[in-house]
C-alpha cells in the first residue's frame, strides 16, 4: 500500500517551505498567486488531501465550506459541480445542506449551523431568510447569499437576462419573419417575466406582428397543445419557446400536422437539453453555463474568506447556439 503523501511531499515538488503549504490550505494571505497556485498543483499532482481535523485543533480552521439549499429545491447540479470544483482547488471540502422550506425553521437551521462552527463558510444559492443576519463577528464563518434563485428556486439572477431573446429574433427578422409567437411558462418564474417583456419590446422596436403572449407550463404537452389550436393561415410563423421541452411538443405538433420546418415554422427553446441537437429539426438553443455561475460563486466566497480581492464576474454565462429549426420562411408564403 503507498504512502499517503504529506505536506512536507507537497513543500518538496513545490519548492516552497512545508509552512507555505500550511499558509495556502489555511488561506493565510500574503501568498502570492503564483506561489498559491504551485502548491495547489503540487497537491493535485500528488493526491494530497489535508488532515482537517488536525487543522481544525491548530488554527480553528475547519477547512469544510457549505452549500445550502432549500429541501424541495430542483438540484441544481451543474452550479454545484462548477462551486465544488473551485473549493476542492482551493482546498477546501464541500458539504451540501439542505434546509426546511419554511422560512422561520430554514433561519432558525441555518443559524444553528453557522454558530456550531463546523464550516468556516457558507453558499447559500438563494436570498438569505428573514432573520440570518449577514453581519456577525470577525471570526464567525462567512456567510455569502446569492441572488440567483428566489426562495423557491426560480433563476432571479444573472440567469434571468433576457438578451438571447432579442437576440433571437432579430436574427428571425434578418432571414424574413415579419410574425411572431411566444409562449411564455409560467409567470411566477422571473425569468419567464424578463423573457416575456423582452419579447413585447422587441415586437415594437421592429415592427413585427405578434399573435400574441400564451402564459403556460414548461411541459412538452402545452407546446403540443398551442401548436394544435394554431390554424394553418398563420403561417409562416416564428414560434419563441420558453424551454426545449415545451420546443420539443411544439417540434412534434408541428410535424403531426405536415408543417415543415423552418420554412412553415421556425421554433427556439432555451436550455439546450442534451437531445435537442438530435431533434429533426435539431433545436435552436440558449446554453445557459450554470457550471461557470457555481464556480465564480464559490471563487467569491474564497475570496471573502482569504481577505482577497473579488473574482472578475462573467460575462457570458448565455449564448445562443444557432441550428437548423430556424430559417427563412418558405417562398411565396
Amino acid at each position: 500500500m503507498s504512502k499517503r503523501p504529506t505536506s512536507r511531499d507537497v513543500a518538496r515538488v513545490a519548492g516552497v517551505s512545508q509552512s507555505t503549504v500550511s499558509f495556502v490550505f489555511t488561506g493565510r494571505a500574503g501568498i502570492s498567486e503564483a506561489t498559491r497556485e504551485r502548491v495547489l498543483r503540487a497537491a493535485s499532482d500528488l493526491k494530497y488531501r489535508p488532515n482537517l481535523a488536525a487543522r481544525s485543533m491548530r488554527t480553528n480552521r475547519t477547512g469544510r465550506l457549505a452549500v445550502v439549499i432549500p429541501v424541495s429545491a430542483m438540484n441544481p447540479l451543474s452550479m454545484l459541480r462548477g462551486a465544488t470544483a473551485a473549493a476542492e482547488e482551493a482546498g477546501y471540502v464541500v458539504e451540501v445542506v439542505s434546509l426546511p422550506d419554511d422560512p422561520v425553521a430554514r433561519a432558525s437551521r441555518l443559524d444553528e449551523l453557522i454558530d456550531s462552527r463546523q464550516h468556516e463558510g457558507f453558499l447559500s444559492f438563494t436570498r438569505l431568510p428573514s432573520g440570518v443576519s449577514e453581519v456577525r463577528d470577525e471570526d464567525d464563518p462567512v456567510v455569502l447569499s446569492l441572488t440567483e434563485f428566489d426562495e423557491n428556486m426560480h433563476m432571479a439572477g444573472e440567469l434571468t437576462d433576457a438578451q438571447p431573446i432579442i437576440e433571437l429574433m432579430e436574427r428571425l427578422v434578418a432571414l424574413g419573419h415579419r410574425r411572431f409567437l411566444h409562449i411564455t411558462g409560467a409567470l411566477d418564474y422571473p425569468s419567464a417575466v424578463a423573457r416575456r417583456d423582452a419579447y413585447l419590446a422587441t415586437v415594437e422596436r421592429l415592427g413585427v406582428e405578434s399573435l400574441g403572449v400564451v402564459e403556460g407550463d414548461w411541459s412538452g404537452e402545452h407546446g403540443m397543445r398551442v401548436v394544435d389550436s394554431l390554424s394553418d393561415e398563420v403561417l409562416p410563423l416564428a414560434l419563441i419557446a420558453p424551454n426545449d421541452y415545451v420546443a420539443a411538443g411544439v417540434i412534434r405538433a408541428a410535424t403531426l400536422r405536415g408543417w415543415s420546418m423552418p420554412g412553415d415554422l421556425s421554433v427556439t427553446g432555451w436550455d439546450d437539453l442534451g437531445t435537442s441537437p438530435f431533434l429533426v429539426p435539431s433545436l435552436t438553443s440558449v446554453v445557459q453555463d450554470r457550471w461557470r455561475l457555481g464556480e465564480y460563486s464559490m471563487r467569491q466566497l474564497v475570496a471573502a474568506l482569504r481577505g482577497e480581492p473579488q473574482p472578475e464576474r462573467p460575462t457570458d454565462l448565455q449564448r445562443v447556439v444557432w441550428r437548423e429549426s430556424i430559417g427563412a420562411p418558405s417562398a411565396g408564403a
